[in-house]
């Protein structure tokens, strides 16, 4: 066994499923129009809070967690895709 085949072990054992929750409260200067499209308001504000605090944005709130899910309470979705990882992983 190399190296190399070992260390890629690791690196399988090291993905799993998670459920995440986050929080966010925070105002925001920004063009009136660009917060009506209902489908780019989340890629829009979580973009605008990536970029971090600044005369533009005033964060109030942030809570992030994320916890470890067992894979079986995963959707068949997750898991497939989850299968898929660790054997595109393992021939590397």
């Amino acid at each position: 066994m190399s190296y190399e085949s070992v260390q890629c072990q690791d690196n399988l054992d090291s993905v799993g499923v998670y459920e995440c929750e986050v929080n966010l409260k925070f105002r925001m200067i920004e063009e009136k129009g660009v917060l009506q499209d209902r489908e780019q308001l989340l890629s829009v504000l979580l973009e605008a809070f990536g970029y971090g605090a600044d005369e533009y944005l005033e964060a109030m709130h942030v809570h992030a967690e994320a916890r470890p899910l067992p894979e079986t309470d995963a959707s068949p979705e997750l898991r497939r895709q989850l299968i898929r990882l660790r054997n595109s992983r393992e021939f590397q």
